[in-house]
């Protein structure tokens, strides 16, 4: 009998710790992420609306917040992303990793770009170590113009 208890035991407990640290891993990426009060990012440079040329410097700002690489969880700090022709991400949710979601996880403030001639929306988005934005609170949306044939 007690043979047969401690199967019955083991096969119980390790799938509800495994259930447990699921659910734990789960609730701790939908937590909203909060910045500190009064923080802002902006763009330095190009200005909304501004004509540019190829390729396109962009250089990013912050107040009231910390630059740190990614994986540095320490509070209010984070780093920048760059979406083009995007919206901003929802709070808490990691922004995604693909040809229009830029990512600057080395604290990185500038950079360059090319884009197509024409016009596109640029959007500056925070973000904590994890990529788990800081929602549009955190974020500045821009129009730049791309000289160049079409």
């Amino acid at each position: 009998m007690l043979r047969s208890m401690r199967f019955s035991v083991r096969h119980i407990a390790v799938p509800m710790l495994l259930l447990g640290a699921s659910a734990a891993a789960s609730a701790q990426s939908t937590q909203p992420v909060q910045p500190a009060p009064g923080a802002r990012v902006f763009f330095v440079a190009p200005k909304d609306g501004a004509t540019v040329t190829n390729p396109v410097v962009v250089k990013f700002g912050v107040e009231g917040m910390a630059i740190k690489p990614a994986g540095d969880m320490s509070p209010n700090t984070g780093h920048h992303h760059l979406i083009i022709d995007g919206d901003p991400v929802p709070a808490g949710q990691v922004v995604p990793t693909d040809d229009s979601h830029l990512h600057f996880g080395k604290g990185q403030t500038e950079t360059t770009v090319n884009l197509t001639p024409g016009d596109h929306v640029l959007t500056m988005q925070f973000a904590n170590g994890a990529h788990q934005s800081y929602g549009p609170a955190m974020s500045q949306t821009i129009k730049v113009h791309v000289k160049g044939q079409q």
